[in-house]
């Protein structure tokens, strides 16, 4: 993978390349760029798709010891990155968390198109029994850790209480292995989820919102219509605060639309870019 310093450390990334009109896809907490696999694959033909690992549990270079990995940190490093490699125009799809939001009004200049997947919004932060279990062991000395050996037994993440709770299709042990290794084997990896857990403000997202009628670019807000962690009103209220959004339902999916149903994911991605051409596109 070709990586990326920036200002907290190195990132990986992949790069499909090629001259289409550019999409970058941001994964949730304790995922790295394999959750999108399947979208990449059916985003390539007629786009350039890049995937960042961002320093949230599943990334495999610890950040410097000084990094800010709140979720306002997390979403700096993203516009770092669209800005180091010179992205314009980004199509900017977010899942799971909410980094994207918090980067409207602040610093979306490279952000032509947005797209929200089931992510933290408003007042749901953390969110679900999922998000408040992380966030409290982070809070207790060698919480975390405890917490994080379940991950180590493909039956206990696949409890509702856990990752089974976001997908719902079955999720393999061999990406869930590959997803919690870093953080189960490396403290520094450890060190790093723990600070942006820690950094949880109950009113981040509630915040955010208050900045997201001044983005008056083409939005998509594509939710999971079975999601139980971020219910799909919370999803038909963001795109109510966007003013130039759609709204839609991707069926057979809960958080992790991308794994669960991601041609229909891709589909609405294409016809939302299709719809909302930039000069020099088409």
């Amino acid at each position: 993978m070709p990586e990326i310093e920036l200002s907290a450390g190195t990132i990986d990334y992949d790069d499909t390349g090629g001259d289409g009109p550019v999409v970058v896809l941001a994964h949730g907490l304790g995922f790295d760029g394999s959750v999108w696999a399947e979208v990449v694959a059916r985003l390539r033909p007629g786009f350039r798709v890049l995937v960042p690992v961002l320093p949230i549990g599943s990334h495999r270079r610890p950040m410097r010891p000084d990094a800010d990995l709140s979720a306002h940190g997390i979403a700096r490093l993203l516009a770092e990155f669209m800005e180091c490699l010179d992205l314009r125009d980004v199509t900017l799809v977010q899942n799971d968390t909410g980094t994207a939001q918090l980067l409207v009004g602040v610093r979306d200049e490279r952000v032509a198109r947005l797209v929200l997947t089931s992510c933290e919004a408003l007042e749901n932060y953390p969110p679900g029994v999922q998000g408040r279990l992380l966030h409290a062991a982070s809070r207790v000395p060698g919480g975390l850790f405890l917490l994080l050996q379940s991950f180590r037994f493909p039956f206990l993440a696949r409890m509702e209480t856990s990752l089974g709770g976001m997908a719902k299709k079955r999720l393999p042990k061999e990406l869930i292995a590959r997803w919690y290794g870093p953080v189960l084997t490396n403290r520094h990896i450890r060190r790093d989820l723990a600070k942006f857990c820690r950094a949880t403000r109950k009113d981040c997202y509630l915040r955010a919102a208050r900045n997201l009628p001044s983005f008056t670019r083409p939005a998509l807000v594509a939710w999971g219509a079975e999601d139980r962690m971020m219910p799909p009103e919370t999803g038909r209220r963001l795109a109510r605060l966007l003013p130039n959004a759609r709204y839609v339902e991707i069926p057979d999916a809960r958080t992790l639309v991308q794994w669960d149903n991601p041609a229909a994911l891709t589909g609405e991605i294409r016809r939302f870019v299709a719809a909302n051409p930039l000069p020099g596109e088409g």
